[in-house]
């Protein structure tokens, strides 16, 4: 499961004009025309769907919903997942 939150540098209670901000800045900053980076188009729609499912009421509540029963069900793999998405945007802005 892809970590949203973890894509736009947010945490689980950003509000919405939050998740706009960190979306203008990470979708200028990883645009494929601006960013010569390997990854840059990865990294580029993996902020564009965060913001598709972040900025939707009915779908940010779906994706809260399954976060929490996926950190219950395999918190192990959760948090190695969690941890991982975190170094990755810790080492490459």
């Amino acid at each position: 499961m892809t970590d949203h939150y973890a894509a736009l540098g947010l945490g689980a209670s950003a509000t919405l004009a939050d998740i706009k901000k960190a979306f203008r800045q990470k979708a200028s900053f990883y645009h494929p025309d601006r960013n010569d980076a390997p990854d840059a188009a990865r990294r580029f729609q993996a902020v564009q769907k965060a913001y598709e499912v972040l900025s939707d009421e009915t779908a940010r509540q779906a994706y809260d919903d399954n976060r929490r029963r996926n950190l219950l069900d395999d918190p192990l793999h959760t948090a190695q997942e969690i941890w991982q998405a975190y170094t990755r945007n810790l080492l490459n802005p």
